[in-house]
């Protein structure tokens, strides 16, 4: 699988579109919210992606839940990971909520021809109000748990899990897509706070999306350019052999590195296997024209393509679909009272 995974336009391919993914480094392709009007249209769109791509190729979406859910119309609400510990009477019915949401969420991902969302979200409620309620728990414990939960929903929907963001942007409180987000804090506070989600899970997932987070006391680069956090942390100590995929080089927790290229280059140095180039198209080229994209070293593409076999009629026909609505509105209706 090559190492570019690039944004299209709109609802359907332009010219463009069309030519980038004829490109011999593009390896996947994320869709963003612009990109959906209703399910059936997304399945064509996915379908033509597929079609005028020169390589096997995956697509991406966010579609974690609560905030970040970039298809809405017609798709479940599915409700934002911390629901299942703040609403859930018991850590019993938490982890079968988030079980239900886990399967739900992937199998209309992948109803209309998605490969898999970037999810789930691993990091702590702490600080960052970017993660916030995204994060399963304030507590790494309570992160492993439900989160282990919703993984194993996803994957009985046939969908890969990427776990994100490593290691761990709760506890700096910038946002990473408008600052340059600095934790100072010491490697031993990190370690077992932040961290520590992320070493409980990963036998379970089978992906991995750094931060354009600096530690300042452990690196200088952010950690998605890291060979200290991608090399000797997360592959050597930690044993992870997955797949490693950039956040997207465009953020502005990114720029620290430099230009597009810098980015780009320094990233799949660092040990990415996948490098995203999201909403910056100029960027993309410049990447695609300049920078010297190394051959895959595995099936990458065989690691993280899962699909379901449903289609959008049969999902809404499934028991399964019912009770995901019915965990819903219970969701809702605790959270109003």
């Amino acid at each position: 699988m090559s190492a570019v995974m690039l944004d299209i336009q709109g609802l359907e391919l332009d010219a463009e579109d069309k030519e980038l993914l004829q490109h011999p480094s593009v390896g996947g392709v994320i869709l963003f919210s612009r990109n959906y009007a209703e399910p059936r249209q997304l399945q064509a769109l996915c379908q033509s992606i597929r079609e005028h791509a020169r390589n096997p190729l995956v697509i991406a979406i966010d579609h974690e839940g609560g905030r970040v859910q970039r298809c809405r119309e017609q798709f479940s609400a599915i409700p934002a990971m911390a629901s299942f510990e703040r609403y859930a009477e018991n850590e019993t019915e938490g982890c079968l909520w988030a079980k239900q949401m886990g399967w739900l969420m992937a199998s209309e991902v992948l109803a209309c021809g998605i490969d898999f969302s970037f999810a789930p979200v691993l990091d702590v409620n702490g600080v960052s109000e970017v993660i916030g309620d995204r994060a399963f728990s304030a507590r790494p414990e309570g992160i492993e748990t439900y989160a282990r939960a919703f993984i194993q929903g996803m994957q009985h929907a046939g969908m890969a899990a990427t776990g994100k963001h490593f290691p761990g942007h709760g506890s700096v409180q910038a946002d990473s897509h408008i600052a340059v987000p600095i934790d100072e804090r010491e490697p031993d506070a990190i370690a077992v706070l932040d961290l520590m989600p992320f070493k409980g899970l990963l036998a379970d997932i089978q992906a991995v999306m750094p931060a354009h987070v600096i530690y300042s006391q452990v690196d200088p680069l952010p950690a998605g350019f890291s060979r200290h956090w991608l090399q000797t942390v997360l592959r050597q100590q930690l044993k992870f052999d997955g797949v490693i995929f950039s956040d997207d080089l465009a953020m502005e927790g990114a720029t620290v590195v430099g230009s597009m290229q810098e980015r780009a280059e320094r990233a799949l140095d660092a040990g990415c296997d996948m490098i995203l180039v999201c909403n910056d198209r100029a960027g993309a080229i410049e990447v695609l024209d300049s920078v010297r994209i190394p051959a895959p070293q595995r099936d990458y593409l065989g690691i993280m393509r899962g699909r379901s076999g449903l289609n959008w009629d049969q999902r809404h026909n499934s028991p399964s679909w019912q009770e995901g609505q019915r965990v819903i509105e219970l969701i809702r209706t605790r959270a109003d009272q």
